[in-house]
């Protein structure tokens, strides 16, 4: 009997647990958003992460799943420009437009929101900063190909911590102008080297970090573990903030390993963006007052997770992967999100309702 009275008691309160972070996810303000995106990461690479690691990924750890069509104006089939653009503005736009509308108007990004409400913001990249994901939450240009005029943008931009890849749009342009002095003369301590180490960041500061002439290498090249320890930096960087935060991080490299049809490349990729999602939810979860979204702005590569041929013969003990497309294909993109308004993300929706949800979820 008294097992029996123990066991129920266990259950109540696990379900007590439970209750109490369902009502978190659905009513509680969140004071700081992270929002992940795995550039090209469609299902299929997600669902790498758990075939090809021995411990358990970070995805496990949500409870609050949705989808988004990521269709663009004009087209049926997103690039990361509209894409990056429809989380960050909140508007369906044509394939290239950085921050801009279908008529080519800047529209306000949840980063500039968030610093006009007081708050500390950061972007970060395995591409360089200036490429179209994290181009689109600070700049405003008709083609994402214009990234020197992204470069220039970003001098007077309200970002307090940036880090990724881009010397050369900076430093080694076309018209000869240098605007690693212009980031220094806007108050930014500036870093072509490596990252600092931890603890080292001062409140009230703006940090800037470009460690590779365009994009960072490959992990397989040896980039190590730059993203979650960007990351780390910057959760530790800007949470010194009172009024909150908004901190973009893009695993971009994932979408390079779909385009060049590489098993391998992808699979390290994705693996290295779950170890910044396990960051970012470290974080969330001692804090208690972050919103963390994870998703894609489309999948690159039409990728399968194939049963592989053994000498001619289909075997279901090994995993092949296989592509349908050097591009992007037109699949729905998983959402994951967790903490405060979590709930908010599930269902089926539009890419450019994110913006609105986060929004919602902050009651801006």
């Amino acid at each position: 009997m008294k097992k029996l009275l123990f066991f129920l008691a266990v259950v109540l309160m696990v379900q007590g647990c439970n209750n109490s972070y369902q009502q978190i996810a659905i009513r509680k303000k969140p004071q700081n958003v992270i929002l992940l995106i795995g550039d090209g990461m469609g299902l299929a690479q997600m669902s790498t992460a758990f075939y090809y690691q021995e411990e358990a990924p970070n995805f496990v750890r949500f409870q609050h799943l949705g989808l988004h069509r990521p269709k663009p104006s004009g087209a049926q089939i997103t690039d990361s420009a509209a894409g990056a653009t429809a989380f960050s503005a909140g508007v369906k736009t044509y394939n290239g437009a950085i921050g801009v509308d279908s008529s080519q108007q800047a529209r306000k990004t949840l980063l500039e929101i968030a610093a006009e409400r007081g708050q500390s913001t950061g972007v970060i990249a395995t591409s360089s900063i200036t490429h179209a994901t994290p181009a689109s939450f600070f700049a405003h240009v008709e083609q994402r190909s214009m990234q020197e005029e992204i470069a220039a943008q970003l001098v007077h931009a309200p970002v307090d911590f940036f880090a990724g890849g881009g010397i050369k749009f900076f430093a080694r342009r076309k018209d000869d102008l240098n605007y690693l002095d212009s980031l220094k003369t806007a108050g930014y301590l500036v870093d072509t080297t490596a990252l600092p180490a931890k603890g080292s960041l001062q409140a009230g500061k703006r940090y800037g970090y470009l460690l590779a002439n365009d994009g960072m290498p490959k992990m397989q090249e040896g980039r190590g573990d730059f993203l979650a320890e960007a990351t780390q930096l910057a959760l530790e960087h800007l949470s010194q903030d009172k009024d909150g935060f908004f901190l973009m991080v893009e695993g971009s490299q994932i979408d390079w390993g779909g385009h060049a049809n590489d098993g391998e490349y992808i699979i390290e990729e994705v693996k290295d963006f779950d170890r910044a999602i396990g960051a970012a939810l470290d974080f969330a979860e001692q804090e208690g007052n972050t919103l963390v979204v994870v998703t894609a702005d489309h999948e690159t590569g039409g990728l399968s997770l194939s049963a592989a041929e053994v000498r001619m013969q289909r075997t279901y003990e090994h995993i092949n992967p296989t592509f349908s497309t050097g591009g992007h294909s037109a699949s729905l993109i998983p959402v994951y999100a967790y903490g405060p308004s979590a709930a908010k993300f599930q269902g089926i929706y539009q890419n450019s309702d994110i913006f609105g949800k986060i929004l919602e979820a902050l009651r801006w």
